[in-house]
């Protein structure tokens, strides 16, 4: 067992070591000095069909958590918690529009328009015959206000052009690895064998993170050597938009044009039991990225979860900017489920929350 499978230094964050794209941040501003300089909308995979025992309610919510405002749905409307659901969790120091799902067989809609909820309002309630699952959305769209922006407007424009035309890291965020990194540390202690039994999703919660770090360690090497939107010798190649991937023999031409045309997106592992899915030249780098954490990694296959792959690089849909007057940036996007708006915020400013980032929720 190696001294590599501690965490991170306490206090220091996660993306402190982790290497930009671009050659850094191009200025300096502040975020989320109020709930609506953080705007998130949903977008879902299906709408509900208008029949059936679950109730899908649209919902906006103003410096609220994710979870807190299911348990009140789940009050208002006398069922468990249990019977409410959403795909995904949306930050909670910003205004976010989602779905939720409460089951109600047999039962008639309370009067959701009497709900008072603090910082929440049911927009939409409409029936559908199945539970909005965990997952269950392409994306998000966001709409982030950055003030106090200090630096050239022609280098944060040109960087935002290069994000534009090349993609960003598809990093997880610190929001993933919990206050100052104390689900890291926890999961560490877990894969140890150390520490009480936990709850089913506080498991989980842990093992999602050590499985991250990794997945970020992976990604930063092929950051710094500039490979995160190339393909190697036998890298696993994902399908823009789905999760079906195949083995890249070689990077021929026709390979380097859909990668330049975002139509296939080179992997890296979410680690777990099984072989790798890449070959060659790739499956040896990945090897030489993990081989301090080897002993994380094998916690995770004692844990039982399965080797799965997800994109280096993601596409940055729909991207545009609008310069205020008052050194303000307003930056517009859409990002698919999983990825991460901070992931692009940290290749264009180097940010300061007016709310504490480890605050935030998991989006996915």
């Amino acid at each position: 067992m190696t001294e590599h499978a501690s965490p991170p230094g306490a206090q220091e964050p996660l993306s402190a070591d982790l290497p930009h794209a671009f050659g850094g941040p191009a200025g300096t501003g502040q975020l989320r000095v109020e709930p609506e300089d953080f705007i998130v909308r949903e977008l879902p995979i299906c709408e509900p069909d208008g029949t059936g025992e679950h109730v899908w309610l649209w919902v906006r919510k103003r410096n609220a958590n994710t979870d807190w405002v299911a348990r009140q749905l789940a009050r208002f409307a006398g069922v468990t918690p249990r019977e409410v659901s959403y795909a995904g969790l949306k930050d909670r120091h910003a205004v976010t529009e989602q779905w939720f799902s409460v089951q109600l067989p047999g039962k008639t809609d309370p009067d959701w328009t009497a709900a008072r909820i603090e910082g929440v309002e049911i927009l939409r309630a409409v029936r559908h015959s199945r539970k909005l699952k965990r997952g269950a959305l392409r994306g998000n769209a966001f709409e982030i206000r950055i003030r106090a922006l200090r630096g050239e407007r022609a280098v944060v424009d040109e960087r935002l052009q290069a994000i534009v035309a090349r993609g960003m890291p598809n990093y997880f965020g610190e929001q993933r690895f919990g206050r100052d990194g104390g689900n890291l540390a926890a999961a560490a202690a877990m894969l140890r064998g150390e520490g009480p039994r936990l709850e089913r999703h506080v498991r989980g919660l842990y093992l999602s993170a050590a499985r991250s770090f990794l997945f970020n360690q992976v990604l930063a090497t092929r950051v710094r050597d500039g490979s995160w939107e190339r393909a190697l010798p036998g890298d696993a190649l994902q399908l823009d938009g789905r999760r079906a991937w195949f083995i890249a023999d070689a990077a021929d031409a026709d390979i380097e044009t859909r990668l330049r045309d975002f139509d296939v997106h080179p992997t890296g592992p979410l680690w777990g039991r099984g072989v790798p899915a890449t070959q060659d030249a790739a499956r040896a780098f990945e090897g030489a990225c993990l081989a301090q954490f080897d002993d994380w990694c094998a916690g995770l296959e004692r844990a039982g979860l399965e080797q799965d792959r997800r994109a280096l690089r993601v596409r940055v849909r729909e991207l545009d900017w609008t310069w205020g007057d008052t050194d303000a940036l307003t930056l517009r996007f859409s990002l698919p489920a999983g990825s991460y708006a901070t992931a692009l915020l940290r290749e264009v400013i180097e940010g300061m929350d007016g709310d504490d980032t480890n605050a935030t929720e998991d989006i996915a």
